[in-house]
């Protein structure tokens, strides 16, 4: 199949503006699908910095890059130019090394992570392995510390923990993010299964109330951010300090310290719901919505505020 000449300009002239490109469905902080949520998430954990396109927004792009790599797939990550390859092919390069080295980066820390299993998880993981000789237990952890646990061949080049008759492999990201876990075993309310208490995940984003959330920005305990587009802001503004994410806002929040009080606001709190989570996945550890939005801000707190 032929690609179109101004198509291919097109995609070229993105490939010469950016030495990273990691073609994806989605944005980093909203990838919609897993395996892009993979490659973007090996790309921030390498603190590396790239250019995204999201094909989903794209057709003519999301066609056409399949044509110009010859890759069928997305995500495709190109450096220099040149076709890196999908999401597996980066978990392989980065586990490995060869993408730090190709990024012009340190090389890895490939230390395995400290991993407690108590004897009743062991139980019952080392039966799910018994009908498996040779095979080994893989970790995943997520950029939001999502775990999963797949039976994989075993693999003597993989970062790995011996524990209790066990062996667990990780890759490069989840060999951080696992660091300090216990794994165990739980028969409760919560049904039968594997649990997995992770200290380095981030709290759950947390609710509060707009009369709180305005005494703290008062005292400066908190960075409120409204999420709400301008129009929106034009009907009803926020009568105390506060930041948006237009323009370079976005990429502000972003370089606070990841201890930062943030709390997100819109009109009834769902979209500020959503980009607290985002901003949460992103290693933030005290992240609030405020809740009922400005809505409520406007009949608990302030009555001048227009309603809408």
């Amino acid at each position: 199949m032929s690609l179109d000449p101004a198509l291919r300009s097109r995609i070229e002239s993105l490939l010469q503006a950016n030495r990273v490109v990691l073609f994806m469905k989605g944005q980093p902080g909203m990838p919609q699908c897993g395996f892009s949520a993979k490659a973007s998430g090996i790309l921030e954990d390498l603190g590396v910095e790239y250019a995204h396109v999201n094909v989903l927004a794209d057709q003519e792009i999301r066609e056409g890059i399949k044509v110009y790599g010859n890759w069928p797939t997305i995500p495709q990550l190109y450096i220099d130019g040149e076709l890196v390859g999908g999401s597996d092919i980066i978990e392989q390069l980065a586990s490995s090394g060869e993408l730090s080295q190709m990024l012009g980066l340190p090389a890895p820390d490939r230390t395995p992570p400290q991993v407690t299993v108590t004897e009743a998880a062991a139980e019952k993981l080392r039966g799910a392995l018994a009908s498996e000789p040779g095979a080994a237990l893989a970790l995943s952890i997520d950029v939001r510390f999502q775990p999963r646990f797949q039976i994989v061949p075993r693999n003597d080049s993989a970062i790995a923990v011996e524990t209790q008759g066990l062996r667990i492999q990780f890759d490069l990201s989840s060999a951080r993010r696992a660091n300090g876990i216990t794994i165990d075993w739980v028969d409760d309310f919560r049904g039968q299964g594997l649990a997995i208490d992770n200290p380095n995940a981030p709290k759950p984003v947390q609710a509060i109330t707009p009369a709180e959330a305005e005494r703290q920005v008062g005292t400066g305990e908190l960075v409120l951010v409204d999420v709400r587009p301008p129009e929106e802001r034009a009907i009803a503004s926020l009568p105390v300090p506060h930041r948006t994410l237009d323009g370079d806002g976005r990429p502000a929040l972003e370089a606070l310290p990841k201890d930062t009080r943030l709390a997100f606001i819109c009109h009834h709190g769902g979209r500020s719901a959503q980009a607290a989570e985002e901003f949460r996945a992103k290693g933030f550890t005290a992240v609030f919505n405020v809740e009922g939005g400005i809505d409520r801000w406007a009949q608990e707190v302030d009555g001048g505020i227009p309603r809408y």
